[in-house]
């Protein structure tokens, strides 16, 4: 039943009564016959969201939209005919397709049926010529801080299922989180080959027709050592302008495939409607292969996701009689403001997750890791330096990193899967570098890879039969093969190599890496799809067996970088690698650009320091790690006593800037070039708590002599400054920050206080 009244005010109601039957084109009055039997079925207010759902009596077709609750007054009636459209007007209306039509809740295919005939074939899959699900029921469940819509649709038939479309809101969030379930009712196998984890549709509301130049679509863009950087087009851009036919769909398609989600795209989505001034965003929970398609069929935009379907990532599930299928959640949110502002609404729902993991990582902990040291060729008496250098220090963890268990002279990233250390390199045993990093009172952390093996290792040799095998052989990617964790063998065998090893060395941190994509997917399925992602359950359960056995333990997610971070793996770790940049002057753009899309408080950003840098270029690099969990490494032991006195200031001023990074809210301000690589401009990232403000300024070629940034309303003082300057080149006034004297490639750090504290 409705939980509020099908009888909407004029201004929400998508169809008024049909006034006239009368099929002249040129007559307003006349509203199209397939519009003439939808309502508003249902509203629901969750935070300063509203969520409408509009149902199509006639057939049963449901559509789920959203939009801020203060922006409800601005919605406009949608047009009922053409009378108003010159390239239509002259045709008679009821035997043309309406102006607008609504978007199903969920879309699915199933092998078992045709595909749509609108030219969709090789283009999208929904639409299918099957019977589509009709409206049956919608419940709320509520709890004490949780509240839940199910909304079943319902086939008859001899392909009979149903699908359960699930919306979940928390009390205080931001955004809510949606999911799919699917149910095969028939008495005889089907099989999926597309099923949206979400389907949002009516987009935009503020418009009676189709919002020519009015939205555009936002996304960010990814590859190794560069991951993160906003793409904003207008639809017309992308050539999603309605067809005269209104039947016709237009369709923008993107996604990535593989077991590296984070990979050509972040799996992320934005429509901006930027004369109404609100944003639709998504992110999806996506551990591999996955899909966002923006479409107009009409006057309508849809925005719609979750796994790569057959035609992008050769999935295909099949679904026995009463068995169901569910999709990972996608989180979604709308804001009358603008992208920044709705990415970070997004990124707030991470907190939750983020909370759940080992208290000692509120406070943000600053980690030392060795690879930018040794480059996988590190040793118990040069960690023994590192870790003395590092004594007394602000800085809790110090990790090994890739090549502490490599034979002498052999490949680090070929012999991995063992996990055996090298007694080469750790003559006295691990257990001593262990100990002698506890001693200078550090935590020790260690890096493993364990859902791949090097091809030289004895495991990749001996147990080829546990690994993900591709037309009867090992999936083999360069230096890499892949254990199949569907397999319970694979579990136990690294049960005794990774959280035995881990507890009997009493290690308090773990780097997880994964260094290469498994691609479309492997053998022992439907489909190589659904091998991929069944493998990537098991993965992802594995994470979980390790916090289950070692709760206190800190797993950091990498993935070559920066290519796992999507919400799936970010709720499932405490932090995350940014990326592999390492010493590039692009550090400080990637890690303000992906605060769009992770919370800084787990977004690990590296700052390496040599023994070469000038004041200059510590100033740079240490300022880079402020906009997020700063990450040292480098010449730790070989600084000079005044470069070193350079970085324990930075490390001093970071544990108070904390709570900024931590629980601030975050705006970008400068200008910048097209270049990321060869940058030109300035950037400055403010985080602002009700007491305090940290400001992170770089400034890159042809940088301009005076920075003039906003602050947050209030009144503010200037309490600390790194690297130290001249009192006069830094002056607040009222919500201004004026900074002169800066210099090309140069990082600043701006601690400010509200006056009084």
């Amino acid at each position: 039943m409705p939980t509020d009244s099908a009888t909407a005010p004029a201004t929400d109601s998508p169809a008024p009564s049909p006034a006239s039957s009368d099929t002249r084109a040129a007559d307003p009055a006349y509203v199209h016959p397939s519009l003439r039997a939808i309502e508003i079925f249902a509203r629901h207010e969750l935070g300063d969201m509203t969520v409408v759902y509009t149902l199509d009596r006639a057939s049963g077709s449901m559509q789920w939209s959203l939009l801020p609750t203060a922006s409800r007054g601005r919605v406009v009636p949608r047009r009922m005919n053409h009378s108003d459209d010159a390239q239509l007007c002259n045709q008679e209306q009821e035997r043309h397709p309406a102006p607008w039509m609504l978007d199903p809740l969920v879309h699915l295919k199933l092998r078992e049926q045709d595909a749509s005939a609108l030219y969709t074939p090789g283009l999208t899959l929904r639409y299918g010529a099957g019977p589509a699900p009709r409206f049956a029921d919608q419940r709320i469940e509520r709890t004490a801080n949780r509240t839940d819509i199910i909304t079943t649709l319902r086939t008859e038939g001899p392909l009979a299922h149903e699908c359960e479309h699930r919306v979940w809101h928390f009390d205080g969030e931001s955004g809510l989180r949606v999911a799919t379930v699917f149910r095969n009712l028939s008495d005889t196998p089907v099989t999926l080959q597309l099923l949206t984890a979400f389907s949002l549709g009516g987009i935009t509301p503020f418009s009676a027709k189709e919002a020519p130049e009015q939205l555009w679509l936002h996304r960010c863009r990814s590859f190794w050592a560069a991951e993160g950087r906003r793409e904003s087009v207008p639809l017309e851009a992308l050539h999603l302008e309605r067809a005269w036919g209104t039947g016709v769909v237009r369709v923008e398609r993107f996604g990535q495939v593989g077991s590296l989600p984070v990979r050509k795209f972040f799996p992320f989505a934005a429509i901006d409607d930027r004369e109404a001034g609100v944003v639709w965003a998504v992110q999806l929970a996506a551990p591999g292969s996955w899909q966002i398609e923006v479409s107009r069929r009409c006057d309508t935009v849809s925005l719609c996701g979750g796994p790569a379907d057959w035609e992008t990532g050769h999935w295909m599930k099949t679904i026995a009689p009463g068995e169901s299928f569910a999709t990972h959640e996608a989180l979604l949110t709308t804001v009358a403001g603008g992208v920044d502002a709705a990415c970070h609404r997004l990124t707030s729902l991470h907190r939750r997750a983020w909370l759940a993991q080992p208290a000692s990582e509120h406070e943000l902990p600053i980690v030392c890791n060795e690879w930018c040291s040794f480059w996988g060729d590190s040793s118990h008496e040069k960690v023994l330096a590192m870790a003395r250098r590092l004594r007394g220090t602000p800085v809790k963890y110090l990790v090994l990193d890739a090549g502490w268990y490599r034979p002498a002279q052999v490949d680090w990233g070929a012999t991995h899967g063992d996990w055996i250390p090298s007694p080469q390199l750790f003559p006295h045993g691990l257990q001593a570098t262990v100990d002698a990093i506890r001693a200078e009172g550090l935590v020790p952390g260690v890096w493993f890879e364990f859902e791949t093996v090097g091809v030289d290792s004895e495991a990749s040799k001996n147990e080829f039969r546990h690994l993900l095998q591709l037309a009867g052989r090992p999936l083999t990617v360069g230096t890499r093969r892949f254990w199949d964790f569907r397999d319970p063998w694979v579990t136990e065998y690294l049960s005794q190599r990774v959280i035995a090893f881990l507890r009997q060395h009493g290690f308090g941190y773990m780097k997880v890496d994964y260094n290469e994509s498994i691609g479309l997917g492997a053998d022992g399925a439907e489909s190589l799809g659904e091998s991929l992602r069944a493998h990537l359950v098991g993965s992802q359960n594995f994470f979980r067996a390790i916090q289950a056995a070692l709760p206190d333990l800190v797993i950091e997610n990498c993935a070559s970088g920066g290519h796992r971070l999507e919400p799936s793996f970010l709720q499932l770790c405490p932090l995350a690698s940014f990326s592999d940049a390492l010493e590039c002057l692009n550090i400080p753009i990637i890690a303000a650009e992906q605060q769009t899309q992770v919370l800084p408080a787990q977004n690990l950003v590296w700052a390496v320091v040599r023994k070469n840098d000038d004041a200059l270029r510590l100033s740079y690099t240490l300022a880079a790690g402020f906009l997020g969990r700063l990450c040292l490494s480098g010449d730790i032991a070989g600084l000079s006593d005044t470069q070193w006195g350079v970085v324990e200031t930075a490390l001093a001023l970071y544990r108070e800037a904390v709570p900024a990074i931590r629980d601030g809210a975050i705006q970008r301000q400068g200008v910048s070039s097209s270049s990321q690589r060869y940058p030109r401009g300035w950037q400055a990232v403010t985080f602002a708590t009700p007491g305090l403000v940290l400001v992170v300024i770089h400034t890159f070629a042809e940088a301009p002599a005076e920075l003039m940034l906003t602050l947050p309303v209030g009144d503010w003082r200037i309490t600390q400054v790194f690297p130290a300057v001249d009192p006069e080149t830094c002056k607040s006034n009222a919500n201004d920050l004026v900074v002169s004297g800066a210099r090309d490639f140069a990082g600043r750090v701006i601690l400010l206080r509200a006056t009084g504290t």
